[in-house]
């Protein structure tokens, strides 16, 4: 038997509603598949006791929270005091996904700017990584990134990553990660895998962003973190890479980032 290389799904959304239900058969899929961890990110923190309990209640999930951009004008604004608070969880592992989203949201771009500086500062404060979520906003992403930076360092990883190479070289200066998800399988992607390919093979995750953005052969249909191994497979191309060797890099890319997650013991 071949043993089949282990990778990390570092971006889901299992608390949505396309899982209902099935969450014991779409982790044993993933498992089988090698996708041996998974982070379920809440986007609104009023569901965070949800994601919480779907980490609690399955070995191989971890969680991070946060107020999605797309969700600051329409949910309480966070306090860093209550990301902190949640970050004491063993199995919390992230802050966000936060970040700034211009494409539908433009109206809520100062809201969304606060809520950015706020979950920075949580990482800041807590050491845990930052989940960023980034699209038509890329100026002011990459300023409050570095404004940021210089007043405390953090780390980060630009989730779902499909900007521009001015943004991506901004966040690989500053230390942090870039995500590859089903849009970098995409035919019609290849701009974007020319980003990746010109980025660090040591700052690459992979993900789903599940239920969304399912890669090829299941483009169009739900997402789920099996078929993170389907982009893992293309990144492995971009990168030149036989899949076993991209997927023990991006392993120890995740280990270094999330080293909660990397850490984690369960109790016994």
């Amino acid at each position: 038997m071949i043993d089949t290389p282990t990778i990390t799904d570092s971006h889901c959304h299992l608390d949505f509603p396309d899982f209902d239900g099935q969450l014991d058969e779409i982790i044993s899929r993933a498992t089988e598949a090698g996708v041996t961890r998974m982070v379920t990110i809440c986007t609104r923190l009023r569901n965070e006791p949800t994601v919480r309990a779907i980490a609690e209640a399955h070995a191989p999930v971890f969680y991070a929270a946060g107020t999605h951009p797309m969700s600051a004008a329409d949910e309480p604004l966070a306090t860093v005091d209550e990301l902190i608070a949640l970050s004491q969880h063993p199995k919390f592992v992230g802050i966000g996904e936060t970040g700034l989203d211009y494409h539908y949201t433009a109206d809520s771009a100062e809201v969304q700017k606060q809520s950015l500086r706020i979950h920075i500062e949580a990482a800041q404060r807590t050491g845990l990584p930052l989940i960023i979520h980034a699209r038509a906003a890329d100026d002011d992403m990459a300023r409050i990134l570095a404004e940021e930076y210089r007043n405390a360092p953090y780390s980060c990883v630009m989730h779902c990553f499909s900007s521009s190479a001015e943004l991506a070289n901004a966040a690989l200066n500053l230390g942090f990660y870039l995500s590859m998800s089903g849009i970098a399988a995409f035919p019609k992607s290849q701009d974007l895998r020319d980003i990746f390919a010109s980025a660090p093979v040591d700052r690459i995750l992979v993900e789903t962003d599940a239920p969304y953005l399912a890669p090829p052969p299941y483009r169009g249909k739900r997402n789920e973190p099996a078929y993170t191994a389907h982009t893992a497979r293309k990144g492995a191309e971009v990168f030149g890479l036989d899949y076993a060797d991209f997927a023990t890099q991006t392993q120890a890319n995740f280990d270094r980032l999330f080293t909660k997650a990397a850490t984690y013991k369960a109790a016994a």
